[in-house]
């Protein structure tokens, strides 16, 4: 009887944990304001801790605002959060980790890092994926892109911006001809 009784508080407690657990591990919902209007994100903190966390300490600090969505191809995705209006590269923190092999894909409507030829090199750029492009997702072509997210309102505004006229600058590639600007990123939950 004892040790029914010990086996039976162990799995309450056990229960207890768990579900203060899953409390914590909510979704992180983010309302990005830009010039073309809000895009509403919900962020998996529970597949990509490490990714959220980045980008909910940039959009804490203030760093995006004034950034701009600097390379736009339709059909493929939009990428920001690096540079000003003048393509002037902001500094950044140390890159991350790569949490490409977390499960969530690159699909449609999908926040993803950008990065480099690095696998973890990651900073505070993103993109929006326009289309589904499987072939950024682990394994497909090499360790993939970190998804960390989903746009849960605004597709329409990614679609405007995914489809603005766009030219080379200098080096950069793809750069809207007027600048997409992020006015705000404001962690809601």
């Amino acid at each position: 009887m004892r040790v029914i009784k010990k086996t039976s508080m162990a799995f309450i407690t056990l229960s207890s944990l768990i579900m203060s657990m899953n409390a914590l591990a909510e979704d992180v919902i983010v309302k990005m304001t830009t010039n073309k209007g809000p895009i509403t994100l919900v962020l998996d903190d529970e597949k990509a801790p490490i990714t959220v966390n980045n980008f909910v300490e940039y959009a804490n600090a203030g760093y995006y605002e004034g950034t701009i969505f600097h390379r736009v191809i339709p059909g493929f995705m939009i990428q920001g959060g690096g540079f000003d209006k003048e393509l002037s590269q902001k500094d950044t923190r140390s890159p991350i980790k790569n949490e490409a092999e977390n499960g969530l894909k690159n699909v449609r409507g999908s926040i993803a890092m950008a990065r480099t030829g690095e696998v973890d090199s990651a900073t505070s750029q993103f993109f929006i994926n326009v289309a589904d492009n499987k072939f950024l997702d682990n394994g497909e072509r090499d360790y993939g892109y970190a998804v960390f997210g989903k746009v849960t309102e605004g597709l329409d505004i990614v679609d405007v911006i995914a489809n603005v006229k766009t030219s080379n600058q200098g080096p950069h590639q793809n750069v809207p001809v007027e600048p997409v600007v992020i006015e705000k990123v404001e962690i809601l939950k």
